[in-house]
């Protein structure tokens, strides 16, 4: 898709009402009226199905992201209330920041760090005899890059893929690049959008963009569109700060195209892209 063409099809689909945009997504796309009830709509659906894998007799496996973080909370609340087992889950998370210079990630002390983060946003407020063995929560690292994808295929594959879409479609970490769809897991440079947006929006960074990291390890796209289920959210995060709209719209009609990653998943058996209203609504201005 030519960067005009891409131009003329973003003014058409923000021209569309909010009711249009759905019709057109054709159940693709689910809006709802809070992000209080987008989060819990979240964790409800990843518990759910982590009680599916628990009544079964096989370890199950899901991609699953750090952020957004609210969901994870609500999550660890609903295990524990129903005392869920996790014995039978496999996480393979997304992605993780890597130095600037080495093949190594960064610290887990580094406040952006995925690995630190995911310890008090959800496993740590989980009861310990629910929680899986620690073998079965898996980040991609510069030593089993190559070994993710073999990983994946013995586990049985990936049943849901869960992620967020950033700014310029990017699922993971899969920035736009000319055949994003059939990548695999690697390390890459992140883009500057994808880098001033994140900058902007991690609390206590206050733009700092000089030491922002400048590169990340991540799943590959290939990995994230062969699972049997995708369930993916973007939304704005407060009515100050207006940045999904477009992305929003872009990921729910857009021609799937390698400028757009996320367009890649429209093609996808079963995929739902989640929001709310307000980040679903057409900007002031459409440009």
């Amino acid at each position: 898709m030519t960067r005009k063409e891409r131009k003329e099809e973003v003014r058409r689909i923000l021209s569309l009402s909010t009711e249009e945009l759905l019709r057109e997504a054709r159940g693709q796309l689910k809006l709802f009226e809070t992000l209080d009830e987008v989060y819990d709509f979240l964790a409800e659906e990843m518990v759910n199905e982590f009680a599916k894998a628990a009544a079964g007799n096989r370890i199950v496996s899901y991609i699953m992201p750090v952020g957004p973080t609210q969901p994870y909370r609500l999550m660890a609340e609903k295990i524990n209330f129903r005392s869920l087992s996790l014995k039978n889950v496999r996480f393979f998370f997304m992605d993780e920041y890597v130095d600037d210079e080495k093949d190594e990630l960064i610290p887990k002390s580094n406040p952006l760090s995925f690995r630190g983060q995911i310890g008090p946003l959800l496993f740590d407020r989980i009861r310990p005899e629910l929680m899986m063995p620690a073998d079965q929560i898996i980040f991609p690292t510069p030593e089993n890059i190559k070994d993710l994808p073999r990983m994946i295929e013995e586990a049985g594959g990936i049943e849901v893929c869960y992620g967020g879409i950033g700014i310029h479609g990017h699922v993971a970490f899969n920035e736009p690049a000319p055949g994003v769809a059939e990548s695999d897991p690697r390390i890459l440079e992140i883009n500057e959008f994808t880098r001033t947006i994140d900058s902007t929006r991690h609390k206590g960074v206050g733009g700092n963009l000089e030491n922002f990291p400048r590169r990340a390890i991540t799943m590959g796209m290939k990995q994230c569109l062969a699972a049997r289920r995708m369930l993916l959210m973007t939304r704005n995060e407060s009515d100050e700060f207006y940045w999904a709209n477009t992305i929003l719209r872009i990921s729910a009609l857009g021609k799937p195209g390698d400028d757009y990653p996320v367009t890649h998943a429209r093609n996808h058996r079963n995929l739902l892209i989640v929001s709310d209203y307000g980040t679903a609504r057409k900007p002031r201005f459409n440009i």
